[in-house]
């Protein structure tokens, strides 16, 4: 019996000191080094897709000497096109990639665009269906800070969207239905049709708790440091920013182009803190 107990206490403590190291896993840091001071940031592990490949060109030197090539104060600040390393004064840049996209890893309640988070910039449109992230291109939110009321607005906002979307796509399945009635010249069973599927989606929506709301932890972000809320759930967020916001709001008042690239090139230089 004593055996036994032995046995199990011993068990119980590698258990613990095993749970204890891992939560004293230490974070990968990245400096990122520039004219107006060093941005210290952090990489999230339950981004592995995102992380590994930042990573991997930050321990490559791609990074060096490219630009934060858009700039708009009040948003963020944007680099790492490889075409920018070399590009003449107004050139415009935003179009240059290593040659792959990353798969979206979208987690909008845990990680979002509060001031400081780092996030992969991407195409948009329906040429990008899946919103794959550029293999290269980074920005970092500044944002502003929103009253409790616009964040209301801003829910609302977001919910009719959701809405609509869910609108469109129940018109688009039933759209031979609907085109038979047109074929048919029927107005009325056309028009019945119309309101049964605003109808169910009124009552879908309603019911199925898909009403967009904040977080507590977003909502306290948003209203005291601020950020950037209508992109959380659109762009990867996989890291933030530990130390430095000051000097992104250095860069973030840089005059700049009608193209938002700086009149003066802000050149960047990464490396791994280890």
């Amino acid at each position: 019996m004593n055996r036994f107990l032995i046995f199990m206490v011993s068990t119980l403590m590698v258990a613990l000191l095993s749970c204890a190291n891992e939560s004293k896993k230490e974070d990968d840091l990245v400096l990122i080094k520039t004219e107006f001071g060093d941005i210290k940031v952090k990489l999230y592990n339950d981004t592995p897709k995102h992380k590994e490949n930042f990573l991997k060109l930050v321990n490559e030197g791609f990074y060096d000497g490219l630009l934060f090539h858009r700039v708009i104060n009040h948003f963020m600040i944007q680099g790492g096109d490889p075409d920018s390393k070399y590009a003449e004064p107004g050139a415009r840049l935003g179009g240059g990639s290593p040659g792959y996209t990353v798969e979206a890893e979208f987690l909008p309640e845990k990680h979002f665009h509060k001031k400081g988070a780092l996030a992969a910039a991407r195409t948009g449109g329906p040429s990008n269906p899946e919103k794959r992230s550029s293999g290269s291109q980074f920005y970092i939110v500044q944002g502003e800070v929103f009253t409790p009321g616009k964040l209301d607005t801003l829910e609302t906002m977001i919910s009719s969207k959701q809405k609509n979307e869910l609108l469109r796509q129940c018109f688009e399945d039933a759209s031979e239905e609907l085109q038979t009635y047109r074929a048919n010249n029927d107005l009325e069973g056309f028009n019945i049709c119309i309101a049964e599927i605003r109808e169910k989606v009124d009552s879908t929506f309603e019911t199925s708790g898909k009403k967009f709301k904040f977080t507590e932890e977003q909502r306290e972000a948003y209203t005291t440091i601020g950020g950037y809320p209508s992109l959380d759930g659109e762009y990867t967020v996989f890291g933030e920013v530990v130390e430095g916001l000051d000097v992104l709001d250095k860069i973030a008042a840089v005059e700049t182009d009608q193209k938002d690239r700086p009149l003066t090139d802000i050149k960047m230089e990464l490396e791994l803190i280890k």
